[in-house]
Parts: C-alpha cells; structure tokens; sequence
C-alpha cells in the first residue's frame, strides 16, 4: 500500500509521529478529546469535513492536500535528504583531518548564495557535509553561519523544531562575541515564530537588538536621534555598519513577531526604529547575510498591515514597494517568500486574481521556494479553490500535485 492509498487516519497518525506528538498533545493543540483523535486514527470516525482537515493540517504543519491524499508533484515536494541534516546535527564527534579556514569559509558562501537562490533540493544535499566540516573547524563565525543556514532552510521546510534545535546550536557557537550572538538570535527569533511563539520570539530579539544598536536609535525623539546618528556614521566602518545591519534586522524581526501576537502598536513602533536605522545606514559588506535596508523595512510594513487585518493597507504598500528600485536587488529568496505572504493578504480581502499574480511572481522569482514549501502549497490550494480558478494558479497547482 503506497502513501497514497492509505486512509485518512493513517496519514494522521504518521505525520503525528513524524512531529514527534504524543495523541493526548495532538489532542490539546486541537482543543479535542484524546478518544477524539484514538478514533480518526482508527477510522472509527470519519473525516468528512474539510474545516477540521485544515485544523489537523494546520496542527501538523502540512498541506490539507497531504492528509487528503493527492498525489505530490515531483518538483514540488520536500526535498529528500533532510534525515541527512538530522543526522549531521546529531554528531558530536569532529573529522580528524579540520579543512582549511578558507576552503570552509568559501563552503559556507556557496551555501549561503544557494540558499539566496532558493535552490532548496540542492542545499539538502549540501549542509550534512558543510556541518560536519564546521564542526570540525573550530571556527565559532563559519560555525554560526552553517548553523544559520541549516536552520533556515528546515524552516521553510516546515521542520521547526529542527529549525529551532540549529538555531539553538548557533547561539551556543557564537559564545560572548555580542554582534555573532546578535546575527545567532535572528535564526533564534525565525524559529520560533514559525513555531508560532511570537510572544517568545519577541522576548529574544527586542533585548538583542538593544544591545548592537546605538542608544540614539531607541530614543523617543526619532529626528534627533537620526542627526546623532548621521555625525556617529561619519566615523564608523565596516564592523559599525554590519552592527547596525544586524540590529535592524532584529527589529524587523521583532515588529513581525509584536504583528503575530497581537501588539499592533509595537508593531509599528519597531518598524520606524527599524526605519530610522536603514535610513542612516551606509552601504556595508553583507558578511552576515541580513538584506537588511529601507526596503526591506517597507516589506515589513506591508506584513504588519496584513498580521493587523488591514490587508487593504498591506496591498496599497506592496503596490508601491515592488516598484523601488531596491525590490529587484533583494535575494529571489527573500521576494519569492514575500511574495507568498500578499497572496495571503490578497485572498483576506477577496482579491483572489491578485493573489494568483503574486504566486505566479513568486514562482518566476523564486521557484523553489514556492514548489518546496508547505506553506505556499497551503495558498496554492486556497487559490486554486475558486470558481473559476485563476489560469496561472491552476497551471502552478499541477505542478505541485495538488489538482484531483
């Protein structure tokens, strides 16, 4: 009997296990009976409504369409090989035989460009291999960067607790240095909201942020905290630049995670701290990868609007922001992931064409982040559910097996 072919229960209970839930925790996130889920499991009960499907779906971090059991497209499935990371991260002995700090070092560029390019499937291939030897460096910056890497790649790929294990590892590696610390805490704030912890995700990063900004940048007069800043950048380099990078990046984070749990204001609040920083922000060396800049801040912006229920004001943003010069130059994995967040704040004001255009932009960006995800197979299906569905997202919904 294939994937396929097994009941609906069946699935349940595997991507259960598979979650590394007990079925009185699947219960509880359910707000349901343990019998509850006994029976489902059994197929003692029936699942015949598609709501509680997506609330299971939803618990399990999955597609509705996998417990449903439709056939997956082959480009558009996880990527194989993530038992190999598992693995990697679970050995605790080093090579004999360290490589080369610059051999390393240019390993970890190649995956970190790999990652930007959102060439997932390769990347599974390619992080085992580049933990081993980080591990086996000593080098406490590669080490943090490969433990960067490995966790945002599982947390586009729906294995968060994973995610939040590599995380864990790279704050460890980054020991007292407060700017690698500072870069180790945005993988740290990334897991955790995508563990839907944003209350957590927020008490992390907002002290984080405190500590590499200059204090002018959280003052309450923002104007006279931009002219100090201005005469401070007149006599900062790289390593200054790279602080401020990574502190607004945190900020970004941080506003995200205030948007998912309620904090509206602080919300807004922390993206114009966050602006303030970009605005006064000279052009750096990305060492720690963090796309960090007034676009970026605005992207935010739309985000926050869309978590805060405006989506009419997050659709207004991103009209504007996609036209900016410093749209294009942003990674096609920071846009591609972007991209799939509008199509969810099209789809809250019934705007189901513009959310196909912004999937469809996203697939020509960013194919895979669209085709890998779970979560963009999630709006994938919710586009695609309507009468007459868009001919773009139709084509898209082939692709990534989700059509009957």
């Amino acid at each position: 009997m294939t994937s396929d072919d097994l009941p609906i229960g069946r699935r349940v209970a595997r991507w259960r296990v598979r979650r590394q839930m007990t079925q009185q925790m699947l219960a509880d996130r359910l707000r349901r009976s343990k019998s509850w889920v006994d029976k489902i499991e059994r197929g003692a009960r029936t699942l015949d409504r598609y709501s509680v499907i997506q609330e299971l779906a939803h618990v399990l971090r999955i597609d509705p369409e996998v417990l449903l059991g439709q056939p997956r497209g082959t480009p558009a499935s996880t990527p194989d090989g993530v038992d190999d990371i598992r693995a990697a991260l679970a050995r605790y002995d080093s090579p004999q035989a360290p490589p080369r700090t610059d051999e390393l070092r240019r390993q970890v560029g190649h995956a970190w460009l790999t990652y930007q390019h959102a060439h997932y499937g390769q990347l599974v291939r390619l992080l085992p291999g580049l933990l081993d030897a980080a591990q086996g460096a000593r080098s406490a910056e590669l080490l943090v960067q490969a433990y960067r890497i490995t966790s945002s790649l599982l947390v586009k790929l729906g294995e968060v607790n994973l995610a939040w294990l590599a995380a864990d590892r790279s704050m460890s590696a980054a020991g007292d240095g407060p700017l690698l610390a500072a870069t180790a805490t945005i993988s740290v704030g990334q897991a955790l909201r995508a563990q839907d912890r944003d209350r957590l995700a927020l008490a992390v990063l907002l002290p984080a942020a405190n500590r590499v900004l200059p204090q002018s940048s959280h003052c309450g007069d923002q104007e006279s905290g931009d002219r100090t800043a201005r005469k401070i950048l007149d006599h900062e380099g790289q390593g200054e630049q790279r602080g401020r990078a990574v502190g607004g990046t945190l900020l970004v984070q941080a506003a995200l995670a205030a948007a998912g749990c309620g904090e509206h204001r602080r919300a807004d609040e922390l993206t114009d701290r966050a602006a303030g920083v970009a605005a006064n922000l000279r052009r750096y060396d990305d060492t720690h990868r963090t796309t960090f800049g007034p676009v970026a801040v605005e992207l935010a912006r739309v985000l926050v609007a869309a978590s805060r229920g405006d989506a009419a004001e997050a659709v207004r943003r991103h009209a504007i922001v996609v036209r900016r010069e410093g749209w294009r130059r942003l990674p096609a994995e920071y846009r591609g992931a972007y991209l799939i967040d509008v199509a969810r704040a099209y789809l809250q004001v019934g705007d189901v064409r513009g959310a196909a255009r912004a999937l469809v932009d996203a697939d020509s960006v960013a194919p895979g982040e669209v085709r890998c995800r779970p979560l963009a197979r999630t709006v994938i299906a919710d586009v695609a559910r309507a009468q007459p569905a868009p001919a773009g997202v139709a084509r898209l919904a082939t692709l990534v097996g989700l059509t009957r």
